[in-house]
């Protein structure tokens, strides 16, 4: 990990967390703000409206289904990677569901078919490989619209493990390799080439590849730009975004989707943890804690990042907070305290209810965080799941 470009500390917005008492939750704990997810909500709702566009939350990104009504009540449905999530999507959700994944089990397919209204391919063989299963579901009235998911081959992305058009990406199909004839199977295009961006990267990707591709939108029925649109980040430009996707819409005559996940939960969570020990090796202080970066929040690991601590203050004593596991790179940062940390004693990090709640794991039977949901309007509080040693032990053998 020595040579990996590093992000910047998250910018996190503390929001109502900051006067919330994080005694009131166990330790570790996930909690979601009601009241931020649902101005999120609203803003997309908003764009989806005013743009005449249809928005999908990505449930890769955020997959609370305790809060599906009121993701349906903002929102045109979900978007999937795979039969599981697919499946949570139709047991929980409402509204459209568009199932994309780079490779799909073929004793999967028939319920994928049957539960998509979307289904998209990484490339043209995979929808003859299982043109079989097809023709099947369409003779049977259960046949989605089939979409491509292409790579526009212009790259916006800031770390290349995070960016679909890196060189060698295996996500999508290069523009470059496709003509006319291999979209002839599909009804629409599929194109996710940002991560955490604002408009202008959007823009400039579709301005690289318009020339080719639209030709073929006047004959599609729809065109979906993914996810890693920021666009509940409070300066983004929403305006720009809803006149580009209006202009697209007249100019081809296709229904648009946008797919983000992380703007939906987009600074509306938090983990609190607590302090286990405090010990000292050479000049660096540390801290370790019931959170992991390794087995809560191992985007801290894999980016990497440095995620924002609740109420750090500008200057004071640096201590380096890490696991419990027995990984030795299993360290969340370096963060400033105004005082020795105490054992027992409560943190919390910021905006934490995107992806890190979906990536967590037990690996040496770190125990999993709690998640709660609480209303920062209403100050109502609910501890919905807590786990126990069975979770750890069933998911093996």
């Amino acid at each position: 990990m020595t040579d990996a470009p590093v992000m910047e500390t998250q910018a996190g917005d503390a929001g109502a967390f900051a006067t919330f008492d994080l005694s009131r939750v166990p330790s570790p704990c996930f909690v979601i703000d009601k009241a931020a997810i649902r101005r999120n909500l609203s803003i997309l709702a908003k764009v989806g409206e005013e743009a005449d566009v249809k928005v999908l939350l990505a449930l890769k990104a955020f997959s609370c289904w305790a809060l599906s009504d009121l993701v349906g009540n903002y929102l045109n449905g979900t978007c999937a990677s795979g039969l599981w999530e697919a499946k949570l999507a139709r047991e929980q959700f409402s509204g459209e569901l568009a199932t994309y994944s780079a490779g799909f089990k073929e004793d999967e397919m028939p319920e994928i078919l049957e539960l998509s209204d979307h289904l998209i391919f990484n490339n043209p063989a995979q929808f003859e490989r299982f043109s079989s299963y097809i023709k099947a579901a369409r003779k049977w009235g259960h046949a989605p619209d089939f979409g491509l998911r292409i790579n526009p081959e212009h790259s916006e992305g800031h770390i290349a493990k995070y960016d679909p058009c890196a060189i060698g990406s295996r996500l999508g199909t290069p523009i470059s390799q496709l003509n006319e004839e291999d979209l002839a199977p599909f009804s629409g295009i599929h194109m996710h080439t940002l991560c955490e961006q604002d408009f202008t990267p959007l823009k400039r990707t579709f301005e690289a590849v318009e020339d080719r591709l639209g030709p073929w939108l006047k004959k599609l029925k729809w065109l979906n730009f993914g996810g890693g649109h920021h666009i509940t980040r409070a300066d983004y430009q929403r305006d720009e975004l809803v006149a580009f996707l209006r202009d697209i819409k007249a100019k081809y005559d296709v229904e648009i989707y946008l797919e983000p996940g992380e703007a939906v939960a987009l600074d509306a969570g938090i983990l609190v943890g607590e302090v286990l020990d405090v010990a000292h090796n050479g000049n660096t202080n540390l801290a370790i804690m019931d959170i992991s970066a390794t087995c809560h929040m191992p985007d801290v690991i894999e980016a990497p990042y440095r995620p924002a601590l609740l109420d750090e203050p500008e200057t004071g004593l640096v201590y380096r907070l890490g696991g419990p596991s027995c990984l030795a790179g299993d360290v969340i940062g370096d963060y400033k305290f105004g005082k020795t940390p105490e054992i027992g004693q409560r943190i919390a990090f910021l905006d934490q209810a995107h992806y890190s709640m979906v990536k967590t794991n037990t690996f040496n039977g770190v125990r999993l965080p709690a998640i709660a949901i609480w209303d920062s309007e209403t100050d109502k509080l609910d501890v919905i799941r807590e786990f126990s040693y069975s979770d750890f032990r069933n998911r093996l053998s």
